[in-house]
């Protein structure tokens, strides 16, 4: 039987705050395409429990200048999931397909982002299917726009909704302050609220995000 994150947060964890270690890339190989590439080391604790391992990567094309973004994907995520009832823990594998589309609005100096995803997870011997809502902002504070030496709050609510009962998966909130070291690399670093159907979490988040493009 597959365990879902839902079972490990209600029967294995020790800490009330996790911690999520994030690398984000993405990088412009010309005006219209894109490649993504992403990890993530997140762990049960601060450091130390591992909790999952996850590896994704796509290639988008841009619909109009610099927006309306379309891409298609691949993850795989490693997870180390609690046994229900007990403190040891098992392992398992998701191979992942997804497709996404992102576009982006700015509102002054507020910058929204709209994120539509569609997961074919799967999961060893199981399949399932999730759709998932990301809209996130963020508002430069000692400039008008972010770039270099810009500090910035960042925020963004994700749902996650699954095709079979129960519909609903987990929601996200996550709220941040970020550094821009260039006009290409930013730290952020915040906290992030998981809410499960019958649980929740708190996730310390340290990212690290490049957007060097392969061609300027």
């Amino acid at each position: 039987m597959v365990l879902s994150m839902r079972q490990t947060k209600l029967y294995a964890q020790k800490s009330d705050v996790g911690n999520w270690l994030i690398y984000f890339g993405n990088q412009q190989i010309n005006k219209s395409w894109n490649w993504w590439n992403e990890m993530q080391y997140r762990n049960f604790n601060f450091i130390g429990d591992l909790e999952q391992l996850v590896f994704r990567t796509g290639i988008g094309y841009n619909l109009t200048e610099n927006n309306n973004n379309v891409l298609l994907g691949y993850a795989f995520v490693y997870s180390e999931p609690y046994i229900p009832g007990t403190d040891k823990k098992t392992s398992r594998t998701e191979n992942r397909l997804y497709e996404q589309f992102i576009t982006r609005q700015n509102f002054g100096r507020v910058f929204i982002q709209h994120r539509y995803r569609i997961e074919e997870r799967f999961i060893e011997s199981d399949f399932r299917m999730r759709f998932r809502y990301f809209l996130s902002l963020n508002i430069p504070i000692n400039q008008k726009v972010i770039q270099k030496d810009v500090f910035y709050f960042s925020a963004y609510n994700e749902i996650f909704l699954r095709t079979n009962e129960p519909v609903f998966d987990q929601d996200r909130i996550y709220g941040a302050v970020g550094y821009a070291i260039s006009n290409y690399l930013r730290l952020e670093t915040g906290l992030m609220y998981q809410i499960f159907e019958n649980g929740n979490k708190l996730q310390l988040q340290f990212v690290f995000m490049n957007n060097i493009p392969f061609k300027k």
